[in-house]
C-alpha cells in the first residue's frame, strides 16, 4: 500500500502507511515525516558548555536545552549547525566535530538529529526567530550533572548529546 498523505502542514507531514514487519505482520503506521536537524554542543572552554533556557509553549515551560535546529531544503546538518549556532546563541565556531546522530521518536517519526561538538567560539551577532524565547546559560560541568541528576534537564535530544560527550 502506498503512503497515505494525511496533513501537510509547514514542517511536517502525516502519513498513513500500511507495512509487513520482519515476522510477516501487516501493520498500518502513521509516520509524522520530519527533515532532520542539528544540535550543537558550543563548548566555551574545555568544562564549559552554552545552554539555552528556551520556553516550549507546547509544554508550556522553559528548558534548558542544547542549541538545535531543523535543516532547511537541501541543507547538509553541518550547514544547519553553522547557521543555528550564530542563531541562537550568538557565537560561530572555528571548529566543529561529529558525534553521531539520533531518532528521537522512532516509533513514529522519521527525525534524524545529528550532533556536533563546537569548540574555538568566537562572538557574533544573536539572530533567534520572532518565535524562540531563550536565555544563554553557561554551565559548567558539576553544574550540569547536578540539574541531570535533579531531573531539571529533560530534554531527550540534550540529555542524548551529552552522553556522546561524556558529560553524563
Amino acid at each position: 500500500m502506498p503512503q497515505l498523505l494525511k496533513y501537510k502542514g509547514k514542517l511536517l507531514r502525516l502519513f498513513e502507511k500500511q507495512t509487513v514487519l520482519p515476522n510477516k505482520l501487516s501493520v498500518n503506521l502513521e509516520i509524522i515525516e520530519h527533515p532532520g536537524a542539528a544540535l550543537i554542543v558550543p563548548f566555551i572552554s574545555r568544562g564549559k558548555v552554552i545552554f539555552l533556557k528556551q520556553f516550549r509553549p507546547v509544554v508550556g515551560d522553559y528548558l534548558y536545552e542544547l542549541p538545535a535546529g531543523t535543516l532547511e531544503k537541501g541543507e547538509s546538518p553541518l550547514a544547519c549547525a553553522k547557521r543555528e549556532i550564530i542563531e541562537e546563541t550568538g557565537f560561530s565556531a572555528g571548529k566543529f566535530t561529529y558525534l553521531g546522530y539520533i531518532y528521537p521518536v522512532p516509533g513514529y517519526s522519521t527525525e534524524k538529529i545529528s550532533i556536533f561538538r563546537a569548540e574555538k567560539l568566537a562572538e557574533r551577532v544573536k539572530r533567534p526567530e520572532i518565535d524562540e524565547i531563550i536565555e544563554l546559560v553557561i554551565l559548567e560541568k558539576n553544574k550540569v550533572k547536578r540539574l541531570l541528576k535533579d531531573g531539571k534537564i529533560v530534554d531527550a535530544k540534550t540529555i542524548c548529546a551529552l552522553a556522546k560527550t561524556n558529560w553524563t
